[in-house]
C-alpha cells in the first residue's frame, strides 16, 4: 500500500513538473536551463508542491526550514505568473533584511531568464534605486521601509503588481515593520496571488494580509536539524560572561563560530573585549552601514576571521556555510529565536554544536531538555586559538564598473605576482569588492599594486577595515 501511495505521489509530482515545463516553453527560458544555471540537479518535494499550489486560485503559506530552498520555491511561481508582453512591474517580494534582498536578487539573476529584478533597501543612496526603477523591472525585492518610501514617492508602478511574496514575514513583524507592511499591502490593489513564507510554524498571520482560500504547505520537521545538532552549556561564575566567553573561545579553537547577543551595544562591547584578549573577530548588527556589514560578512565567509559576534539579525537569511559552533552569549528571548540561531549550523547533513553560557542567576530555558544538555568544563589554562591565515583586500570597484572575479584574479596574478592558491574567496558587489589573500602575502601585494589600474581604472585598494 505504501509503495502504491509513493508511486501516486511521484506521478503527481511528475505531472506538476510536466505542466511547469509546458508553461516555461511558452516563455523564453526553460526549467532545465534555470536549474543548470543554479547548479541544481532537480527540484525538491517542497518546491514541486509550491509550483502545484501556484496553479490554483489560492494564496499560499509556505513553511519550510532555513536552507531548504524556499527562495527558488517562490521565484519559480513568480516566473510562471509573469506576462511577457507586460513591461511594468508584476511581482513584489518583501523581506526583513538587506542581505536577504541581495541574496534573492542574486539567485534571480543567476537563473538567467532575461527578466529584470531590482533590489531596494536602506544603507545606500535611494537615488541609485530610483534610476533602476525608471524602466520598471519585472520583479522588485526589498525591505519594508525602503519599499514603502518608493511607493509614497510614486517610483513603483503598483497597479501592475499581481504577485506578492512576504518572505520570512514573521521576522519582518518581529523587527517592527508591521505598519510599513500594512501600508504596502493596502497600496497594492490588483494582487491576485500572495505567497507568505516562514521557517516557523507558531506564528500568527496578520489580518491585513487578507489571504483568500489559503493553502498551507508545511514541510517543517520538528526534529529537523536536531540529528546533527548537539546542545551544550557552560557555567559562568560571574553575571558578566565575557571572561567565560574568552575561555570558551580558547577551548573551542579556531573553528567557525557565531556568538549571539541580544542587543547591538552588547555586540560591540563583546567584540571589543574579545579583540583586547587576542581573539580575532568581527561584529555585525543592523545599525552598521551597508559597506561595514558587507565587509564583516565577507571576512567571516573567507576565513579572515572565524568568529562573528552578532544580534539575531544573523539568525536568518545569511548564506554562510560550514559554521561549527553557535554560542548563545545571551539566552535567546524565545524558543523560535533559539531555533533560528541554531539553524546556522548542523545544515546539509553536517554536525554542529549550540552552546549556552549560563550565569549563576540564570537557568536553562524550559524548552531545552536538561537530559539533552551536556555541561562543558573549561580547562584552567587558556591557549589562544591559531590566528587566521587569510586577510581581506578591499577594492573600490565592482559590477557597476564592469569588474568581475576573472578581472580581479588576472590583476592579482599579473600585477600582484600571486599564485592562484594565494587567492581565496572573491565577492564582487555593485561598487566595491572583497578578496581573500594569504596574510603573509598581503603587504608585498599592496606594494606591487599601489600604482596599478584594473581595466584601465584607477581604484583604491587597501586592507579591509
Amino acid at each position: 500500500m505504501n509503495f502504491l501511495k509513493s508511486c501516486g505521489v511521484l506521478k503527481a509530482f511528475q505531472k506538476t513538473l510536466s505542466l511547469h515545463l509546458h508553461e516555461m516553453k511558452k516563455k523564453k527560458y526553460s526549467l532545465e536551463n534555470i536549474l543548470a544555471n543554479l547548479k541544481i540537479d532537480a527540484l525538491n518535494e517542497m518546491q514541486l508542491a509550491t509550483l502545484k499550489a501556484n496553479k490554483k486560485d489560492e494564496d499560499i503559506i509556505l513553511l519550510s526550514a532555513t536552507g531548504s530552498g524556499k527562495t527558488l520555491a517562490f521565484l519559480l511561481p513568480i516566473l510562471e505568473n509573469l506576462e511577457a508582453e507586460n513591461k511594468n512591474t508584476q511581482a513584489l517580494i518583501v523581506v526583513p533584511s538587506r542581505e536577504l534582498a541581495m541574496q534573492i536578487e542574486q539567485v534571480f539573476k543567476t537563473m538567467g531568464t532575461g527578466n529584470k529584478i531590482t533590489a531596494t533597501y536602506g544603507g545606500h543612496k535611494r537615488e541609485i534605486e530610483e534610476n533602476n526603477l525608471v524602466q520598471p523591472p519585472a520583479v522588485i525585492v526589498g525591505t519594508p521601509g525602503r519599499l514603502g518610501d518608493h511607493i509614497r514617492r510614486g517610483n513603483i508602478t503598483i497597479d501592475s503588481i499581481t504577485t506578492l511574496v512576504l518572505d520570512e514575514f514573521d521576522k519582518s513583524l518581529e523587527l517592527g515593520f508591521l505598519e510599513e507592511m500594512k501600508f504596502i499591502l493596502e497600496s497594492l490593489k490588483n494582487v491576485q496571488k500572495k505567497i507568505l513564507t516562514s521557517a516557523t510554524e507558531a506564528v500568527e498571520i496578520p489580518g491585513f494580509t487578507s489571504l483568500k482560500n489559503l493553502e498551507r504547505i508545511n514541510y517543517l520537521n520538528p526534529d529537523e536539524g536536531k540529528k546533527g545538532l548537539a546542545i551544550k552549556s557552560v557555567f559562568s561564575p560571574d553575571k558578566d560572561k565575557s571572561e567565560t566567553l574568552f575561555r570558551l573561545m580558547c577551548y573551542l579553537g579556531n573553528r567557525s563560530t557565531i556568538v549571539f547577543c541580544n542587543h547591538r551595544e552588547a555586540v560591540e562591547r563583546t567584540s571589543k573585549l574579545l579583540s583586547e584578549k587576542g581573539i580575532y573577530n568581527e561584529f555585525y548588527h543592523g545599525g552598521m552601514e551597508q559597506q561595514q556589514r558587507d565587509s564583516a560578512l565577507s571576512k567571516f565567509r573567507n576565513g579572515t576571521t572565524n568568529v562573528l559576534v552578532t544580534t539575531d539579525l544573523a539568525s536568518r537569511g545569511l548564506d554562510i556555510a560550514n559554521i561549527r559552533y553557535i554560542i548563545h552569549y545571551h539566552l535567546p528571548l524565545t524558543e523560535d529565536a533559539f531555533t533560528h540561531r541554531n539553524g546556522r549550523t548542523a545544515r546539509m547533513e553536517a554536525s554542529g554544536t549550540a552552546i549556552l553560557i549560563i550565569s549563576e542567576d540564570e537557568k536553562l530555558p524550559a524548552y531545552i531538555d536538561e537530559q539533552e544538555d551536556e555541561r562543558i568544563t573549561l580547562p584552567e589554562e587558556n591557549i589562544l586559538p591559531e590566528k587566521p591565515k587569510w586577510a581581506t583586500l578591499f577594492i573600490t570597484a565592482g559590477k557597476k564598473d564592469k569588474i568581475n572575479k576573472v578581472d580581479i584574479v588576472g590583476f592579482l596574478t599579473n600585477k600582484g605576482q600571486l599564485k592562484k592558491e594565494d587567492i581565496g574567496l572573491i565577492e564582487v558587489k555593485d561598487f566595491f569588492s572583497f578578496v581573500a589573500i594569504r596574510k603573509v602575502k598581503m603587504n608585498h601585494v599592496l606594494h606591487l599594486i599601489k600604482n596599478e589600474k584594473i581595466k584601465n581604472k584607477k581604484v583604491k585598494m587597501e586592507v579591509a577595515k
